[in-house]
């Protein structure tokens, strides 16, 4: 996963003026939390959390939050009462304390199966209070192969804070179930750079749980057919 790290503070350079304010999405994830945990107050974990507009927003509704993030994103955060940053990497962070909450929003998938396990049992079995839930955001395999070979022209638009003219391709391979999306200023095609996000069905990610600690509650949409990605709802296996 050495691409992580350069891959989101570029990117982050590229659409964080633009996006590093808290958006409509931003709350909906806080009414998503909501609607699976209740309203607290509560103590959560938010992993990768990018420019930490999210996490803003969950300490705005009175929660405590603690946001990792390995990128150079965390630059645009916003200081806020009850929320703390830590610019870390969260597969080898210490963390002293435990979460009713763990969440994971747009960005499971990162790494190989036994990366996503080792961060499953790293939830289970450090960070998740008994009786907490993790809510992760996991892409969907079908709506990403609907999109293999497509490209797009980003055009500039300074005014919503988009500097920069760039070019997108995505590719996804069906095999190992993984999504290559590539950027590339329209100037500098040689300096193109990629992600790989691992796809998952219910099925599959009901699979990869096992041995971790946790197990699949349920799911958010139920119907897959036009979402990029889902919410799973995991929960704490019972002995």
């Amino acid at each position: 996963m050495d691409w992580v790290k350069d891959f989101y503070s570029q990117t982050g350079t590229w659409w964080g003026p633009a996006e590093s304010k808290t958006s409509e999405r931003d709350h909906q994830r806080v009414a998503k939390v909501h609607a699976q945990a209740g309203d607290g107050p509560w103590r959560i974990l938010e992993l990768g959390s990018g420019y930490g507009t999210t996490a803003a927003a969950l300490a705005t509704a009175g929660h405590t939050v603690t946001a990792v993030e390995l990128s150079d994103r965390v630059r645009f955060q916003t200081p806020a009462e009850r929320l703390t940053v830590l610019n870390e990497d969260f597969y080898t962070v210490r963390l002293r304390q435990e979460f009713d909450i763990v969440c994971y929003f747009n960005g499971f998938g990162i790494g190989s199966d036994p990366d996503q396990r080792r961060l499953l049992t790293r939830i289970a079995a450090e960070w998740l209070r008994p009786g907490g839930v993790a809510l992760i955001d996991v892409y969907n395999p079908f709506t990403w192969n609907s999109w293999h070979g497509d490209e797009e022209h980003r055009h500039p638009d300074p005014s919503q804070g988009y500097a920069y003219e760039l070019h997108e391709r995505t590719t996804f391979d069906p095999v190992t179930c993984t999504a290559t999306d590539t950027w590339w200023p329209a100037d500098r095609p040689h300096e193109a750079i990629s992600q790989k996000l691992r796809c998952y069905t219910p099925a599959d990610l009901t699979l990869l749980l096992e041995g971790t600690g946790l197990r699949l509650d349920k799911i958010d949409p139920t119907n897959l057919r036009d979402e990029y990605e889902y919410l799973a709802v995991l929960r704490p296996v019972t002995r």
